[in-house]
């Protein structure tokens, strides 16, 4: 027997795919998420659910926050969906959706307005099934950079709603993702002195530190994949991702920087990221004191992972069995999620949804008899939560 289609999601993907939302950080010649956002507010206000509209952490980077209300004693459940996408460089139309052999290709089919799409529609339908919790849709701007309107959206919702469960439903190719790395970005600067390059005896060359540096932050990521692995994550990383350093030929290098990443593991924490790259300069200064380097933490964004056993993971693991008929695979992410500041909220996270490529590229398509069977597991599950 078939299974059921709702006869408004293709549409709704291709109209949402036609707005241009590319996040104005990665190309700032265009406009951002402000199109969508309104496109997404009016659509939802004009099926009588509620809509607050959220820009006072960057003015002109909307986010929106759908609520179907429900009838009162039942628990709340959030999903998640992003509204920017990144750069278009090189695609010949990348806002005219189009559609092959089940799939439509285009700008964020699946990174991510096909799961905003269903999303959109969940909060209609749950509207009208009388849920006796509420229904929240995050719809954030800037999730492709900085994570501007996750961080705006759940500082709002910590003010007026307490939530039972999130699912984020970027591309998971119908499996569950239920842990990834986080991050943390340092910027090392190392102090030096000129000297013309003929008596180098009378300068300090940053460069050369830099370059133990570089050695020694090789030598630190073997050690951590020494390490016992993660079972679904397998081990942190430290590498070089930016350098630079001197002023001019025949001139000792006065400056160095360099930017090095980190990628964490559960348990791994921002502080303990930072005390790890102290020490290892620590240890430069102390075989060579002329070292004089300088570290900053420019970012840090903390790993994810879901607690086994959570009801969310399993209701989610049981409906998904029953839509394909086998048990969903339990997945770690090779990627960075908003699923993280989620969880980091207090709220019980998972990650799933449809099938899909080209993610960033420049073919990037969803399979559409996917994103259907992820509308259908999503009722599911959102009618067993808010109750």
């Amino acid at each position: 027997m078939p299974h059921d289609v709702h006869p408004d999601l293709e549409p709704l993907i291709a109209e949402l795919v036609s707005i241009d939302s590319v996040n104005p950080a990665l190309d700032p010649d265009h406009p951002g998420e402000t199109e969508l956002a309104r496109f997404v507010a009016t659509w939802c206000e004009g099926r009588g659910l509620k809509v607050e509209w959220l820009e006072s952490y960057a003015p002109g980077r909307p986010s929106v926050i759908v609520t179907a209300p429900g009838a009162g004693g039942g628990r709340n459940v959030l999903l998640y969906a992003h509204l920017d996408t990144v750069g278009v460089k090189g695609m010949p139309s990348p806002f005219t959706p189009r559609v092959e052999g089940g799939r439509m290709y285009g700008r964020g089919t699946i990174d991510m307005k096909a799961s905003l799409a269903v999303c959109m529609l969940l909060l209609a339908a749950a509207a009208e099934r009388g849920l006796a919790g509420d229904v929240v849709l995050m719809c954030v701007a800037d999730e492709e950079h900085d994570s501007i309107g996750t961080r705006e959206a759940l500082a709002h919702l910590a003010r007026t709603a307490k939530l039972a469960a999130a699912i984020v439903t970027e591309v998971t190719s119908m499996e569950l993702h239920v842990a990834h790395r986080g991050f943390a970005l340092f910027e090392i600067e190392f102090e030096g002195k000129e000297s013309h390059t003929s008596r180098p005896a009378d300068g300090v060359n940053a460069l050369t530190h830099l370059g133990r540096l570089l050695a020694s932050v090789e030598r630190h990521d073997g050690e951590l994949r020494r390490r016992p692995p993660h079972p679904l994550l397998a081990h942190g990383s430290l590498q070089a991702v930016l350098a630079v350093g001197g002023q001019e030929l025949f001139t000792t290098p006065s400056s160095a920087t360099a930017t090095i990443e980190r990628r964490t593991l559960p348990g791994e924490t921002a502080a303990t990221t930072l005390a790890e790259m102290e020490s290892l300069l620590a240890e430069l200064t102390t075989v060579d004191p002329a070292v004089k380097p300088t570290v900053r933490q420019v970012l840090a964004r903390s790993p994810f992972e879901v607690a086994p056993g959570a009801e969310v993971l399993e209701l989610l693991a049981a409906a998904i069995a029953a839509e394909t008929g086998a048990a969903p695979a339990r997945r770690g992410a090779p990627y960075w999620t908003d699923a993280a500041l989620i969880a980091d909220a207090g709220i019980p996270t998972v990650l799933f949804g449809p099938i899909g490529g080209g993610i960033h590229q420049l073919d990037e398509w969803v399979d559409l008899g996917s994103v259907h069977a992820v509308m259908r597991v999503l009722e599911r599950v959102v009618g067993e939560l808010a109750t």
